[in-house]
């Protein structure tokens, strides 16, 4: 497999290379990070939301969107595939890297990741990378300060000037659609949080609705995250039988049923106390190659209908 910062690297060109078609904008910082808004001073859109989750994925993903419908409303969704979760998904896409600084804060997410490469995951699928280039994915609604980036450069061992910093807000038209994108990572990790190994997931593809944008953070956190704990939906082809393909699901917890606003106001917006297993689609099925296949877990329209106000 080539480099994942590689590959995400010829993305980030095409997004620079058509950043008025895609309604992005970009800038050097004074030590010669680049910076590519997909969402601050630039609106973005629907396509530079997919070309950001490719790019999240380092292209081993496919995102498209569709329209459908929620309650009676007409809406979009998105869907992703891949057949190298593994790597796509749990060693690039995973939103897990806090960027942060005395003046920033963001979450990264993408294959800077696999440049540092000391997360669990990494240890689990056997891979790390090395490239001069690397791109991370940040959601924040600040803009990134030359100590963001030269923390970047720092822990993926590369200069500076071969960061590339793509930011968006959650509460945008690109941080709605990046977050709906998630609903196959964020089982293929359940899944292996809970023990299974992760090379053994060979495809997966997740589908849920694209939020309407918020007015503030907190409520597009809430409102994104509800996206894929109450209308998410996942499918997983792996190749081993496991006992606890049931706990996969959002569905698993006793606090489901609660819209995640209310979830986050009662910790305090303290998102390290929200329980873990919260964070997943609502409803998997994970077919075994050569022997069963299970279906767990159910959506909750009307809770999607109140919390993205339809």
């Amino acid at each position: 497999m080539d480099s994942l910062n590689r590959m995400a690297i010829e993305l980030v060109d095409e997004a620079l290379e058509f950043a008025e078609e895609l309604n992005v904008g970009a800038y050097e910082l004074e030590n010669e990070a680049t910076v590519l808004d997909f969402g601050q001073e630039f609106d973005g859109g629907l396509e530079a939301g997919l070309l950001l989750t490719e790019i999240q994925t380092a292209g081993l993903a496919t995102p498209a969107r569709a329209l459908g419908e929620l309650g009676d409303a007409p809406i979009q969704y998105v869907e992703l595939s891949t057949d190298h979760p593994a790597l796509a998904l749990l060693c690039s896409a995973r939103a897990s890297w806090e960027l942060l600084t005395e003046e920033f804060e963001g979450l990264g997410s993408g294959p800077a990741r696999a440049l540092v490469a000391e997360e669990d995951e990494f240890r689990r699928v056997g891979y790390t990378d090395a490239f001069e280039l690397t791109a991370l994915a940040v959601e924040t609604d600040e803009g990134p300060t030359e100590a963001a980036a030269e923390q970047v450069a720092e822990l993926a061992e590369v200069e500076p000037s071969g960061v590339f910093l793509l930011v968006y807000p959650t509460a945008s038209v690109v941080g709605s659609v990046t977050n709906a994108a998630r609903a196959a990572e964020l089982a293929t990790f359940r899944l292996a949080e809970l023990g299974y190994d992760p090379l053994d997931v060979v495809s997966a593809t997740g589908r849920a609705p694209v939020a309407p944008v918020a007015g503030d953070e907190r409520t597009a956190i809430a409102r994104t995250n509800d996206a894929v704990a109450y209308g998410g939906t996942a499918h997983l082809v792996v190749r081993e039988e496991f006992g606890r393909f049931d706990e996969v699901p959002s569905t698993a917890r006793a606090d489901h049923g609660r819209p995640f606003a209310e979830i986050f106001d009662d910790l305090e917006w303290s998102f390290e106390e929200v329980p873990a297993e919260l964070f997943a689609p609502a409803k998997v099925t994970i077919d075994v190659i050569g022997g069963g296949t299970y279906v767990y877990g159910e959506t909750s329209e009307g809770l999607l209908v109140e919390s993205f106000g339809l």
